[in-house]
């Protein structure tokens, strides 16, 4: 998708370089991790635990905020876009959550970081890939994911790919903010499991926002965010979500696909269920935790 020429987006959204310093790792489920792609433990045979509770570290990155962006810099700079696909959530959400969800929407933080930073969940590297950490309501972001999304699980790439993998950390905030992720046993793995629905979903909400993006306007100036979706930037987008399938990523790091192991659903689902909320799915058309078919 590409935003509307002309279009400019305001700075101070996006925190660049990394999050909390100090902060220390919360147990229990409402403090895990929510990792929508490299999955670590499946990639290096070594315990999460070692990424999301080692020494702290200040992001190494420059720090301060993403600067104002114009609607061009949005289409060809990762930072800016970022920045614009936030502010377009933002504002999609505004206006859903309270209409299908029935509670308002609150802003979550937003990091772009690079290599590690520290979180209300622990501290996390790079080989986490982009999540959302409950405790601190907050989505982080090392932008060099994309490459990896590619080069190494396959994804064609593009605009709304990148886009695609932001609206899935929101909608961890969405179903966050629902009270799903206290409802749901994170814990555990498997096709069925509730780590599968909660991520399924997400993929879900993600779509909801993609298939209105088009007519999603901004607050400030009523003019839409976004130029209406074409054939192949919708292919990038299923593209990606496939590529971060469980089944994807176990066969291309071992060999080997163990559905026992899921946690996130694999490649079919993720792109079932981004499907049913771009073609105009509810809230609760995405409730795939408890949904009886996956």
């Amino acid at each position: 998708m590409t935003f509307n020429e002309g279009g400019q987006f305001e700075g101070g959204r996006v925190r660049k370089g990394g999050g909390r310093r100090g902060a220390i790792a919360v147990g229990g489920g409402g403090g895990a991790v929510i990792v929508i792609a490299l999955l670590y433990m499946l990639l290096t045979g070594n315990n999460p635990a070692e990424i999301l509770g080692g020494t702290s570290s200040d992001g190494g990155g420059e720090q301060g905020y993403i600067g104002e962006c114009t609607a061009e810099e949005a289409n060809t700079n990762r930072e800016c876009r970022l920045n614009a696909a936030v502010q377009s959530l933002d504002a999609y959400w505004a206006a859903t959550l309270p209409e299908q969800g029935g509670v308002e929407y609150e802003l979550p933080d937003v990091v772009s970081f690079t290599d590690a930073v520290d979180t209300g969940c622990g501290s996390a590297t790079s080989a986490t890939g982009p999540f959302y950490c409950p405790a601190d309501t907050t989505v982080y972001e090392d932008l060099a994911f994309y490459d990896e999304l590619s080069s190494r699980f396959g994804s064609s790439g593009g605009p709304l790919a990148e886009m695609y993998v932001t609206a899935h950390e929101f909608g961890h905030h969405i179903e966050n903010q629902l009270g799903l992720f206290e409802r749901a046993d994170r814990s555990g793995t498997g096709p069925e499991s509730d780590s599968v629905r909660i991520e399924l979903m997400a993929d879900c909400l993600a779509g909801m926002w993609v298939g209105n993006a088009a007519t999603t306007e901004d607050p400030d100036t009523g003019v839409t965010f976004l130029d209406p979706i074409t054939e192949a930037q919708l292919r990038d987008a299923l593209s990606a979500a496939s590529a971060v399938g469980d089944d994807n990523i176990q066969r291309r790091s071992s060999g080997d696909v163990n559905p026992e192991a899921f946690s996130h659903g694999s490649s079919d689902q993720r792109v079932q269920w981004f499907t049913i909320g771009y073609n105009g799915g509810t809230i609760q058309d995405c409730n795939a935790l408890d949904a009886s078919n996956l």
